[in-house]
């Protein structure tokens, strides 16, 4: 993993010198800000593969950080932070970050996730040179990122495109939360259930009073599938 370049945000030095360090031992170029503002400055200018970003920062927080990357960019970001509780997790994920790792943590598993992360944003990148996904009222653009419901374009999170995509792609399979999650979100079961519950939530309210909504459905008991009346 050559010429991977990587930002790591966050305000203590001791923990941006040691991500450093395994990181750069990988071959990884990594810079590091220790405050939002600093962060977006660094984003807005810079092209990175992947943000390690701490919750707790000043000036600007981890959370609004997120939140302005996701309006403009689809890197990968790993959420760092000392909170563990799962309300933190389930926001974070509202807000677009990909994994989540909570202090303290071990470097060679940080290191683990950063590969593995960066393995499934590949695999992504490869799966979206795959043929647009055309139903009444609703298209799904892999290469572009794109939905489209009666022709208009609705904006959607890098997490519930990728939702919306992988349901669809698998048309008529039923999946639980649980394969969702190892699936869409890449890991084993890391924080709550009711991420995907969210997610599913917010591509219902999203895709509106179009036939789309309805696409989806909650097999009780069990989990989702994305079903198209014929």
């Amino acid at each position: 993993m050559k010429g991977i370049r990587i930002l790591v945000v966050d305000d203590e030095k001791r923990i941006v010198d040691l991500v450093r360090l395994y990181l750069e031992r990988e071959g990884f170029i990594v810079d590091e800000a220790y405050d939002g503002e600093t962060a977006l400055d660094m984003i807005s200018s810079k092209s990175y593969d992947l943000i390690i970003l701490d919750l707790m920062l000043p000036v600007i927080d981890g959370w609004t950080v997120c939140k302005e990357i996701r309006k403009k960019y689809d890197t990968p970001v790993m959420m760092l932070t000392a909170r563990g509780e799962e309300f933190d997790k389930v926001l974070g994920f509202e807000l677009g970050a990909d994994d989540y790792v909570v202090k303290p943590f071990s470097p060679r598993e940080l290191t683990a996730r950063v590969k593995a992360l960066l393995r499934r944003t590949a695999a992504r990148n490869n799966d979206e040179e795959a043929e647009i996904l055309v139903f009444p009222e609703l298209s799904i653009d892999p290469t572009a990122r794109v939905v489209k419901v009666n022709d208009k374009e609705i904006t959607l999170t890098p997490k519930e495109f990728d939702l919306l995509y992988f349901l669809a792609k698998n048309k008529d399979k039923v999946f639980n939360r649980e394969k969702l999650l190892e699936e869409v979100w890449g890991y084993d079961f890391f924080g709550s259930l009711r991420t995907v519950d969210t997610h599913v939530k917010q591509l219902r309210e999203k895709l509106g009073r179009s036939k789309a909504a309805s696409y989806i459905n909650t097999i009780w008991g069990v989990g989702y599938k994305f079903e198209v009346e014929e």
